[in-house]
C-alpha cells in the first residue's frame, strides 16, 4: 500500500482556483453572493490554517488542562452558532442552545472515548478532539434546525396553540405538537445521513483514515461508531433544545407567552 500523498501549495491553490465556478454561476444567473463567496472561502482558510497549527501544538504537548479548554471552547463556538439561525429568536436563546449542545455531546463523547474506545489517557488529542469535533458539527445542525422549527411552528400555530390553553389544555398539551415537529425536524439530517453513508458518500473519518494508509475495514468500523455516536448526540441535543426553548415560551400557569419571540433583523444591503 503507497504511502501517505503530501499536498503542496501549488496543489492546494489548484483546488481553491475551483472556487471560481461558484463565482461564475452567482455572476451568471445574477445570485450577489460573490462577496459571501470570497468571505466564506477566506473565512475557510484561515480557520483551517490556525486549528491545523494550534492541533499541532497541542498535539506535541499532549496535557489534560490544554486539551479540555480546546474542547470547550470549540463547544462554545458550536452553541453560539447554532443560535444564530433562524427568522425569531427570543432572550436565552443562546444559553439554551450551548447548554444542549454541550450536555449531549460531551455526554456522547464520554461514553465514546471511555466505553467504546477506551483511549488512554482519556484526554488523548488524537483521538478526543476529533470525536468530539465531529459530533459538534451535527449536533448543532440538530439543535439549531429545532429551535428554528419550534419557534416557527408556535409562531404559524398561534391561534390553535391558545385556542388549546383556553379551552383547559396544559402547556406541554398544547405544545406537544410543534414540539414533535422540531424534534423531527432536527433529526431528519442526521438520519438522512446514515441512510446514503457508504453509497452515496464517504464520510471525512473513514476518507481520512484510508488516505492515511488505514485498513478499509477498520476505517469503516470506527466510521461506524462515529455516525451512532453523532446519532446520539445530535437527537439528545434537538430534545434538550426544543424542551428549553418550550420551558422559555410557556410560563408554569399555562400561557403562551409569544411576545418573547422576537423577529431578526434582516441584514442590510450593501
Amino acid at each position: 500500500m503507497s504511502g501517505y500523498q503530501s499536498l503542496s501549495l501549488l496543489d492546494i491553490a489548484i483546488a481553491a482556483a475551483l472556487i471560481l465556478v461558484n463565482g461564475v454561476l452567482s455572476v451568471a444567473l445574477k445570485l450577489d453572493l460573490e462577496r459571501k463567496l470570497v468571505w466564506a472561502a477566506a473565512r475557510s482558510v484561515v480557520q483551517l490554517l490556525v486549528i491545523g497549527y494550534v492541533l499541532g501544538w497541542v498535539f506535541r504537548f499532549d496535557r489534560w488542562y490544554v486539551v479540555v479548554p480546546l474542547m470547550a471552547l470549540m463547544t462554545l463556538i458550536a452553541g453560539l452558532s447554532a443560535s444564530n439561525r433562524g427568522r425569531r429568536t427570543y432572550v436565552g436563546q443562546r444559553v439554551d442552545s450551548v447548554v444542549s449542545i454541550w450536555v449531549s455531546s460531551w455526554l456522547v463523547a464520554a461514553v465514546g472515548l471511555f466505553v467504546v474506545i477506551r483511549i488512554h489517557p482519556w484526554y488523548e488529542p488524537q483521538y478526543a478532539i476529533p470525536i468530539l469535533g465531529m459530533i459538534l458539527g451535527n449536533t448543532l445542525t440538530g439543535v439549531s434546525l429545532g429551535i428554528e422549527r419550534m419557534t416557527e411552528e408556535l409562531t404559524a400555530g398561534r391561534g390553535a396553540v391558545e385556542m388549546s390553553l383556553a379551552l383547559g389544555a396544559t402547556r406541554w398539551e398544547a405544545a406537544q405538537r410543534p414540539a414533535r415537529q422540531a424534534v423531527r425536524a432536527g433529526m431528519i439530517p442526521t438520519l438522512n445521513q446514515m441512510t446514503v453513508v457508504g453509497l452515496v458518500s464517504l464520510p471525512g473519518m473513514m476518507t481520512g483514515q484510508v488516505l492515511a494508509g488505514q485498513s478499509p475495514l477498520q476505517a469503516v468500523r470506527y466510521q461506524i461508531v462515529i455516525m451512532f455516536f453523532i446519532a446520539a448526540a445530535s437527537a439528545l441535543g434537538t430534545v434538550g433544545a426544543v424542551l428549553l426553548t418550550y420551558r422559555r415560551l410557556f410560563s408554569p400557569e399555562h400561557t403562551f407567552m409569544a411576545s418573547k419571540l422576537i423577529e431578526r433583523e434582516k441584514p442590510k444591503r450593501g
